[in-house]
């Protein structure tokens, strides 16, 4: 397999052409470059520096099938972090992201509708000018987990919502149906 990265582009990528070579593409993105995902962090875009980055590698591949002809192929490798907020101790944490898939690529929407019930694999329309960059960010997107958490959190969080100072003045507060009480006791005129 050999890298074809100065050949082909990953925001308009001829995939049958990088199929029929059998090649690959490969880059780095800073997670800024990636509109929704960026959304997802927990930090402003300024604050997101170079540690954030999404690493890519996308596979061609031509497989023949029946009556002399072929399918083409796509295999996408994707990883990256993002910075997220732990929801057990509201700290940051960084999400790491992983992605591996396989998308065979068909000649319309006509007949990606027609297979898509009977097929297991994920098909995409073919095109001289796909999208790659919204691929991999549409699936890091759905990589995200549902809560973001640290394996093991830095601090222990809080497990109490009350304050020492909360019985105290629960006690010193006086109780609101004591008036009403009162009143109950007094007999009208």
């Amino acid at each position: 397999m050999k890298d074809v990265s100065l050949n082909f582009r990953a925001d308009r990528l001829d995939v049958a052409g990088l199929a029929r070579v059998g090649g690959s593409i490969k880059g780095q993105v800073a997670l800024q470059k990636y509109e929704r995902l960026k959304l997802d962090s927990c930090r402003h875009e300024a604050d997101l520096g170079d540690e954030f980055t999404v690493n890519w590698q996308a596979i061609g591949e031509l497989r023949s099938i029946a009556g002399n002809t072929s399918e083409t192929w796509l295999h996408l490798k994707a990883d990256g972090k993002i910075p997220q907020i732990c929801q057990r101790c509201l700290a940051e944490v960084a999400t790491q992201l992983e992605v591996e898939r396989s998308y065979r690529f068909v000649a319309d929407e006509a007949t990606a509708s027609a297979l898509d019930d009977s097929c297991e694999e994920d098909l995409l329309v073919l095109s001289r000018e796909f999208n790659l960059s919204e691929l991999i960010e549409d699936e890091l997107l759905m990589a995200l987990p549902l809560v973001a958490m640290h394996e093991t959190c830095p601090e222990q969080p809080k497990m109490s919502v009350i304050d020492a100072d909360f019985e105290q003045q629960l006690q010193e507060k006086p109780n609101p149906f004591a008036a009403l009480e009162v009143l109950k006791s007094k007999k009208l005129p």
